[in-house]
This record gives structure tokens, C-alpha cells and sequence, in this order.
């Protein structure tokens, strides 16, 4: 089964900013909406950004609107979707999830097929 793959987590201080990528080759997955989603330990998986095929329609997490970006480019056939965070806050550290399938709200909801193996950011204070 074909998932998409994450990169880009790691540790910065409170104010910083991080930028993970998510990467789909060719092929269904690349077809889809995709969304990045985040889950802190002992908290439920949540949505945080999610973008729909032509990149013209998005949703934010009300935590994050105003401080996270989610873009989406075209590369070869495959598509990599990026989340650019900043002013990152400590309530930010999570493992975050890329996820693709569709439709868009089904992203939104995490009703999701196709799941990355996620990335650790972790903010200090």
C-alpha cells in the first residue's frame, strides 16, 4: 500500500518556526485532498490543516489559524504538501500525520485510508 511520507519535525524553542513536507508519488494518493493532522500523548489524533486538490480551498484547526500554512506543489507527477508553522507554541508538540484521501470533508474529519508514519515536533519553552 502506497502512504505518503513525512519529514521536516525536530526540536525548537517557543516563537520558532518549522516547516514539514509530505511527499505522494505519482499515482492515487497525489490525486487526493491531503491534510496534516497532530496527536499529543494522551489526546485523540486531531485536524490541523487540510487542502483540497487545486490547492483553492483549505481548513485550519482554530488552535493554529493565523500561525500554520498549508500549500500543496505539483513535482514529476507526485505532489508534496507542505506545513509551514510559526510562532509555534508548546501546546504544539505532537506527532504530526500526513493523511490523503478524499472527499475534502471526509479529510476534514479524519475519516482517512492512507496515513503517513509521522514526525515528532517537539517546542520547548
Amino acid at each position: 500500500q502506497v502512504r505518503p511520507v513525512e519529514s521536516g519535525g525536530g526540536l525548537v524553542q517557543a516563537g520558532g518556526s518549522l516547516r514539514l513536507s509530505c511527499t505522494a508519488p505519482r499515482g492515487t494518493l497525489s490525486m487526493r485532498p491531503m491534510g496534516w493532522f497532530r496527536q499529543a500523548p494522551g489526546l485523540e489524533r486531531e485536524a490541523v490543516a487540510v487542502i483540497n486538490l487545486s490547492g483553492t480551498s483549505t481548513f485550519y484547526a482554530e488552535s493554529v489559524k493565523g500561525r500554520f500554512t498549508i500549500s500543496r506543489d505539483y513535482v514529476g507527477g507526485g505532489v508534496t504538501v507542505y506545513l509551514q508553522m510559526n510562532s509555534l507554541k508548546p501546546e504544539d508538540t505532537a506527532v504530526y500525520y500526513c493523511a490523503a484521501d478524499a472527499p475534502f470533508a471526509a479529510v476534514v474529519r479524519g475519516n482517512v485510508g492512507s496515513w503517513g508514519q509521522g514526525t515528532q515536533v517537539t517546542v520547548s519553552s
